[in-house]
C-alpha cells in the first residue's frame, strides 16, 4: 500500500462569488490525493501566506485561481478548528468567508487557474446535496438558510 501524502492545515481565506442572478459559483478541486477534499466542489480561496492581510490573501486567491480580483469583498463570517488534537494545545486555525458580487460582464473574463473546472448553481442545487468540501459546504448552507436561522441565547 502506498503512502499517502501529508495535508498541512493553515489558515486561509474562501470567497462565496454570486451572479447576478444569485447563482453560486464553485469550482471542481482537481482529483489528487495532496490536497483537501479532491473532486469535490468548493468555493474559491486558500491559504494565507506569512503576514499578508485577509483581503490580500482573497485578491491573491482569487487571480490565482479564476484570474479576477474583485472590487469589494464583503466579510460574512470564520470557521475556528481547534487543532490541539496534533499535540498543540490551543492551536486553532482559521477560515475566513467573503461574499463577492460579479456582473455577467466580469463572469466573460475568468479563466480557471487551479482545479478541474468551474460552474454556477443555483442556490437549490447546493442545499440538495451537491458533492462539496464539508467545510464549504456548512458555510454556503448557512449563508442560503440565513433567514430562517433564530440565534439562541440563554
Amino acid at each position: 500500500m502506498s503512502q499517502l501524502p501529508i495535508l498541512t492545515m493553515t489558515n486561509s481565506v474562501a470567497a462565496l462569488i454570486i451572479d447576478e442572478d444569485g447563482r453560486y459559483l464553485l469550482q471542481l478541486r482537481d482529483d489528487v490525493p495532496d490536497i483537501w477534499f479532491p473532486d469535490h466542489w468548493g468555493l474559491f480561496g486558500g491559504a494565507i501566506d506569512g503576514d499578508e492581510g485577509l483581503e490580500e490573501a482573497l485578491a491573491r486567491e482569487m487571480e490565482e485561481e479564476l484570474g479576477f480580483v474583485p472590487d469589494a469583498a464583503t466579510y460574512f463570517t470564520r470557521f475556528d478548528y481547534d487543532a490541539s488534537f496534533f499535540g498543540r494545545p490551543g492551536a486553532v486555525l482559521t477560515r475566513h468567508y467573503y461574499v463577492v458580487s460579479v456582473s455577467a460582464e466580469a463572469e466573460k473574463d475568468f479563466q480557471l487557474g487551479e482545479g478541474q473546472r468551474f460552474r454556477f448553481f443555483e442556490p437549490q442545487a447546493i442545499l440538495d446535496g451537491l458533492r462539496i468540501a464539508p467545510y464549504d459546504s456548512f458555510i454556503l448552507w448557512l449563508y442560503l438558510s440565513h433567514d430562517r436561522i433564530n440565534f439562541y441565547s440563554p
